[in-house]
């Protein structure tokens, strides 16, 4: 799978003869291939695309890369030298980069040795790539899929005395067993008072009876993320905690029943903000609804206060509110929504109601 066609499609519009992507995420959305870091380049103009890596990648690249040609950059031929001459052949004269990802040292090298004007094309990239396509999807389910096979096996180690660290571990070891290229981020294990900590680091603390338990965490599955959270408790629950998880619950039931396509990000966020704020837990939901979910963990459009734009059709958003009481405990649930017409496809098939285990 690659994009370089629609990427094509939109220079036009943007007022661009190319775009050249050196940006890890931008590369892979254009032509299908992953490498580390910086060790790539694509090229996309208005009648062409290429593809630029050295002899770590070469080979894989030959075999993966489609619909471009692929060539080797080395000591004698530089990234410079081979976009340079290939700009000229085109008669490129505005260039797009990945503005919001170059470096200013790149900026300047870039500018030095390139003879044709560069213009900012990451919120182009980023509109583009806002919009899922079916492919994109069924990767996205696909990665979502393992996430959940994952999950419904370690909630059978979650237990009094158990670390934190060890949860984290399995969940791990189960996604990348049941298929996962990677973790699309590392998994985020908490327990007791820490899960008041929306980002908090698993650690070698043990899991006690009678406290929650909150697991954010997913997969890679060819180039794709998955995010979701649950929150179990172990033993039993307080009237308290079972009272915040049905705030959460229904906050994020709100805000599911108001995603669409042509709703703005902050009318979303603001569905399920006013279930929270209305049972009195307003100061302790700090975060945005969601965030988009794609080739990277957290993409364009964002369901915040702060998006006034309509969200697109084929949107892909996490929903997870969340209440975090410092020093008692937190809630969080998330689940991943493509977003269409009238509605929208709630991915994530993990049971949400509370559990204790």
């Amino acid at each position: 799978m690659n994009h370089f066609e629609r990427i094509r499609g939109a220079l036009e519009g943007a007022g661009l003869d190319a775009v050249l992507l050196t940006e890890r995420a931008n590369r892979y959305y254009a032509a299908g291939f992953d490498s580390t870091g910086t060790d790539g380049a694509a090229l996309i103009t208005r009648d062409g695309a290429y593809y630029w890596t050295d002899s770590r990648y070469i080979e894989a690249a030959s075999e993966r890369v489609t619909d471009a040609k692929v060539a080797l950059t080395d000591r004698a031929h530089p990234y410079t030298r081979l976009i340079g001459e290939t700009l000229r052949r085109h008669g490129v004269k505005k260039l797009g980069i990945d503005d919001a990802y170059m470096t200013v040292r790149d900026w300047n090298m870039y500018s030095d040795k390139l003879s044709c004007v560069l213009l900012p094309a990451s919120e182009l990239l980023s509109g583009l790539r806002a919009v899922k396509d079916a492919e994109e999807c069924g990767l996205l389910i696909a990665a979502q899929r393992i996430a959940e096979r994952a999950l419904t096996e370690v909630l059978n180690d979650i237990r009094p005395g158990v670390t934190e660290k060890f949860i984290a571990a399995r969940l791990t070891f189960l996604m990348l067993s049941y298929g996962a290229g990677n973790v699309s981020f590392d998994p985020i294990v908490i327990s007791g008072p820490k899960t008041s900590m929306p980002h908090g680091v698993p650690s070698e603390e043990k899991i006690v009876s009678g406290e929650f338990v909150t697991m954010d965490f997913g997969s890679l599955y060819h180039g794709y993320c998955s995010d979701m959270t649950r929150t179990v408790a172990v033993g039993s629950v307080t009237d308290e905690m079972a009272e915040v998880y049905g705030v959460v619950l229904r906050a994020q039931e709100a805000g599911i029943a108001a995603a669409k396509a042509g709703v703005t990000g902050a009318a979303v966020d603001g569905a399920a903000r006013a279930v929270i704020e209305e049972a009195g837990y307003g100061p302790y939901f700090g975060h945005s609804f969601g965030h988009g979910v794609g080739v990277e963990i957290h993409e364009a459009p964002n369901a915040s206060p702060a998006n006034d734009k309509p969200l697109p059709a084929g949107a892909v958003i996490s929903a997870e509110p969340g209440i975090y009481l410092p020093g008692k405990f937190g809630v969080r649930i998330e689940d991943v929504l493509i977003l269409e017409e009238n509605g929208n496809t709630d991915i994530a098939l993990a049971d949400k109601t509370l559990t204790v285990l």
